[in-house]
C-alpha cells in the first residue's frame, strides 16, 4: 500500500513540474523528394509521387511487353523496358525546361504590374492577389491561391512563403524575398527596385535564349547520336540471328556494356552543355 502511495505521489510531482516546463517544439524541416522537386517545377503539383512512380513501371511494362512480343528476345525486351521507365522522367524533365522558359518570359510582366499597382497605393497582399486575375496565363493559379490562402489566415508572411513553394523559380524567390524585407522594415525605394529588376530580367532571358538557341543544335545532335544506336538494335531484333546471338552471355555482355557506355555518354553530353542554372534562395 505504501509503494502504491509513494508511486502515486511520484507521479503527480512529475507531472505538476511538466506543467510548468515549456515544451520545445520539435520541427524538423521536411525536404521534399527529387520526384516532388521536378514535378513542382514542370507545374505538375497536382500529380502526386505515387501517381509518377505509377506512371514510370507502367511505361516500363508497355515497353517491355511491345518489344517483346515484336520479337521475342527477353534481353532486348529488358532494355527497352528501362527506357520505357525513363520516358516519364525525361517527359517532365522536358515540361520542366519549356516552363522555366516560359517563365522567363513573364517575370517582368509580374515585376512591372508589381510596381504598378504599389505606386497606385495598392498593399502588397492586393497587388499579388491582383495578379490571379490581371497576371500572366500561366502563373494566374498560383497567385488565386495565395489569394485564399491570405483571405483565409490573413497571415501574409506564410501566404508568401507558400507561393514560393507554388512557384518554384528562382526569380519567384527574388521577388518574394524583396517584399518580405519590405513588409517587414518598411521601405519607399520599392518601386525603384522592382525597376531594376524588371530590366535586369529582360536582359537576362534575352541573353539565355540566345545561348539555348545556339546549344539546341548540339544537344540535338548529340542525343540523335545515342538514340540512332537502340534504334538500329530494334531493328536487328527482327531477325533470328540477331535475337539469337544477344540471347547468349557474350550477348548480353555487349547489350549491357553498350547500355552502361550510352549513359555515361549521355550523361556527360548533358552536364558539359548544361548552361549554369539560377540558384533558388527558398529551395
Amino acid at each position: 500500500m505504501s509503494l502504491l502511495l509513494g508511486l502515486t505521489l511520484g507521479s503527480g510531482l512529475l507531472l505538476i513540474f511538466r506543467s510548468f516546463t515549456p515544451a520545445k517544439a520539435r520541427t524538423r524541416a521536411v525536404r521534399p523528394s527529387r520526384i516532388d522537386t521536378l514535378l513542382l517545377h514542370a507545374g505538375m503539383d497536382k500529380v502526386t509521387r505515387a501517381g509518377f512512380v505509377s506512371a514510370s513501371v507502367t511505361s516500363a511494362l508497355v515497353a517491355g511487353l511491345t518489344v517483346l512480343v515484336l520479337t521475342g528476345a527477353f534481353m532486348i525486351a529488358l532494355t527497352f523496358a528501362g527506357f520505357g521507365a525513363f520516358a516519364p522522367w525525361a517527359i517532365v524533365h522536358r515540361q520542366a525546361g519549356k516552363r522555366r522558359a516560359a517563365l522567363r518570359e513573364q517575370w517582368p510582366d509580374v515585376v512591372d504590374h508589381l510596381r504598378s499597382a504599389i505606386r497606385a497605393g495598392l498593399s502588397l497582399p492586393e497587388a499579388l492577389t491582383q495578379l490571379g486575375r490581371q497576371g500572366p496565363e500561366a502563373l494566374r493559379p498560383a497567385f488565386t491561391d495565395f489569394g485564399l490562402d491570405y483571405r483565409a489566415t490573413a497571415r501574409f508572411e506564410e501566404s508568401l512563403e507558400r507561393l514560393a513553394q507554388r512557384l518554384a523559380d528562382p526569380v519567384a524567390d527574388k521577388i518574394v524575398a524583396a517584399l518580405r524585407i519590405t513588409r517587414e522594415v518598411g521601405g519607399t525605394d520599392l518601386g525603384e527596385m522592382l525597376g531594376t529588376l524588371s530590366s535586369f530580367l529582360r536582359d537576362a532571358a534575352r541573353t539565355r535564349g540566345e545561348l539555348e538557341a545556339r546549344q539546341s543544335w548540339t544537344v540535338s545532335a548529340a542525343r540523335l547520336a545515342v538514340a540512332a544506336l537502340w534504334v538500329i538494335l530494334l531493328l536487328l531484333a527482327g531477325q533470328p540471328a540477331a535475337v539469337a546471338a544477344y540471347s547468349t552471355v557474350t550477348g548480353m555482355l555487349v547489350l549491357f556494356t553498350g547500355l552502361a557506355v550510352s549513359f555515361i555518354c549521355y550523361r556527360a553530353m548533358m552536364r558539359i552543355g548544361r548552361l549554369p542554372a539560377e540558384e533558388r534562395v527558398f529551395a
